[in-house]
């Protein structure tokens, strides 16, 4: 490992302290850039005295499980898959503006129920001090169930994990930021299984064409893409958006806009279509 700043190497140490502290320890593990630097450290310190869960919705982008599990398998840590349908829910289906609370809380509990059943039972997940900062109602859902973020708990932020995880060699340390599907559906409009494919394949047309941070932002017939800001011009140059167009049309869409922002945190809770 590289030499970190002070500072940074100080969070490092107590982050593994505190996990040293837990013993036996269950991750939530999502396959992002925070839950996975987490599995790592977790299972360095404890070995097999840490699992991960994971929890395999149809709420993930197919290519976040595919990597997910992959991850799991490089670490070396025993991975607990769990199948999982928040769609049976009728509150979570209906999509209210406090979704991610409910969401958070289904999961959650169903990751609690695993972990015990299988004798763990300090749960952690990978929230970070950023995270903390910022309006994240699934955090409320966290607490409420006593689950621990030790991340957050060492102080360590976004751009630290990503410094930690490139020097131990982990393959998320640029990984682009993390959202359920749901999140490119309106608040209010129902959540399915429909519109959760068509989302998925949307967004893997962009990533196959070599684009970052990518959301189809599903308004009925209208999709409204988004890219990494510097990717924008590309986005839209032609015959490449054409060809895009085309391609979003075949999936059901009659109208296809380019966000020339590019990709903007927390969008959906402004646009309307």
């Amino acid at each position: 490992m590289n030499i970190f700043p002070e500072k940074i190497l100080q969070k490092h140490d107590l982050l593994k302290k505190g996990l040293l502290k837990m013993e036996k320890l269950a991750v939530a593990f999502s396959g992002g850039v925070d839950s996975t630097l987490l599995l790592k450290i977790a299972y360095e310190a404890l070995g097999e005295n840490t699992i991960g869960i994971y929890a395999d919705s149809p709420l993930q982008a197919s290519r976040e499980r595919r990597g997910a599990l992959l991850l799991a398998k490089e670490i070396g840590v025993r991975m607990i898959v769990f199948k999982m349908d928040k769609l049976d829910n009728d509150a979570f289906r209906n999509n209210p503006s406090n979704r991610c609370y409910l969401c958070k809380g289904l999961i959650f509990d169903e990751i609690i129920k695993v972990a015990r059943a299988n004798n763990f039972n300090n749960v952690v997940d990978g929230s970070n001090h950023d995270d903390f900062s910022d309006y994240r109602p699934g955090i409320k859902a966290l607490k409420e169930r006593g689950i621990r973020s030790p991340l957050q708990e060492a102080g360590l932020t976004k751009d630290e994990i990503r410094l930690i995880s490139k020097n131990f060699g982990l393959s998320t340390w640029d990984k682009d930021a993390l959202a359920c599907l749901a999140t490119r559906i309106p608040f209010g409009e129902e959540v399915s299984m429909q519109k959760l494919s068509i989302i998925d394949s949307a967004e893997e047309i962009l990533i196959r064409k070599g684009f970052r941070n990518v959301r189809a932002r599903h308004f009925g017939t209208l999709v409204r893409l988004e890219v990494r800001a510097d990717q924008v011009p590309q986005l839209t140059s032609e015959p490449l958006f054409g060809e895009i167009n085309k391609e979003m049309i075949l999936l059901g869409f009659k109208k296809v806009i380019a966000e020339t922002e590019g990709y903007l945190k927390g969008r959906m809770n402004k646009l309307k279509e």
